[in-house]
């Protein structure tokens, strides 16, 4: 039963109960079927920042609005015109209705075994994961990663501050060598963690507590802090976030990592960590800055504050 857009006549009342819609809905419709949809434009924006980086079309409704912000500020800076950003709930919609919406996946659990033997760690940030100043608190984890030749392990050191990742090491093995070598790519990359001391957090994994990694945090000044228990993934949420996002992001429906070679794996993850995620990803934990602009605006906010010399 149709009404073929109002052409037949009559009988409209039985086709609206039949289609379940009233007549004021319809008659709606029929006055607004030719008129342009008022978001087509925003729509249009969208479609541009998803295909601005591959990991783009993971934004979800908070993301893609401040991504819009991030985009309408630049563009009226340049004397450009840019539509007006509507409310959440509206982008939202606005995605549903372009196809722009994605499921998230679920986030992966930690793969480190606990040595029962080994000394612990106290556990100083007890999932408080806030800080002050950059390269004040850290955590650190490791995932592994499926290939065509064997397992890929990696394992990262990010910046509570705002999340940028600061060391990262891949091998085919879990071994101590490996958060050994992400720890001495990130106090080689960023001095500061040795001049602040900085607590470097983890769970209590083997690795973490053996003499090799130990040995290289008193070499730099670094404090350990570990999780207050075996099992206790919420103390160090911070890290399995970070490490549940890049899965999610990167790998999850986008690449079949089985049937890759280690090699291009490696290189597909470093260019996310160190390329996308530290410099152009949308970070809302950080008001929506990537991790490197937040962190510089911090130090330029410091100089500032500094009074000029006469």
């Amino acid at each position: 039963m149709k009404t073929k857009d109002g052409n037949i006549t009559g009988k409209t009342a039985f086709y609206c109960e039949a289609l379940k819609v009233t007549r004021q809905g319809f008659y709606k419709y029929l006055k607004n079927r030719n008129k342009p949809w008022k978001y087509a434009e925003l729509a249009a924006k969208m479609q541009e920042i998803i295909a601005g980086d591959e990991c783009n079309d993971t934004y979800g409704r908070e993301r893609m609005r401040i991504a819009l912000l991030l985009k309408q500020e630049e563009a009226r800076s340049k004397g450009e015109d840019f539509p007006d950003i509507p409310s959440e709930s509206t982008v939202y919609r606005v995605m549903s209705r372009a196809g722009l919406t994605k499921k998230p996946n679920k986030t992966p659990n930690s793969i480190t075994k606990a040595d029962k033997a080994a000394q612990k760690s106290e556990n100083l940030l007890n999932q408080d994961f806030t800080a002050g100043k950059p390269y004040e608190k850290c955590v650190s984890d490791i995932t592994e990663v499926a290939c065509m030749d064997g397992k890929l392990y990696v394992s990262l050191l990010a910046d509570c501050f705002d999340n940028e990742v600061l060391g990262l090491s891949m091998a085919d093995n879990m071994r101590a060598e490996l958060v050994r070598d992400t720890l001495i790519m990130a106090v080689r990359q960023h001095q500061e963690l040795r001049i602040n001391r900085a607590i470097v957090h983890s769970d209590r994994g083997s690795q973490y507590t053996s003499d090799l990694y130990r040995r290289y945090l008193n070499k730099y000044g670094i404090t350990q802090s570990m999780n207050s228990a075996a099992g206790r993934c919420h103390d160090n949420a911070k890290a399995e976030s970070i490490i549940g996002r890049f899965k999610e992001e990167l790998l999850c429906g986008r690449y079949d990592t089985r049937k890759m070679p280690m090699e291009s794996v490696k290189t597909l993850i470093w260019r996310y960590f160190m390329g996308y995620w530290n410099n152009r990803r949308i970070c809302s934990a950080n008001g929506g800055l990537p991790p490197a602009i937040k962190k510089r605006r911090y130090y330029e906010q410091i100089l500032t504050s500094i009074p000029r010399a006469l």
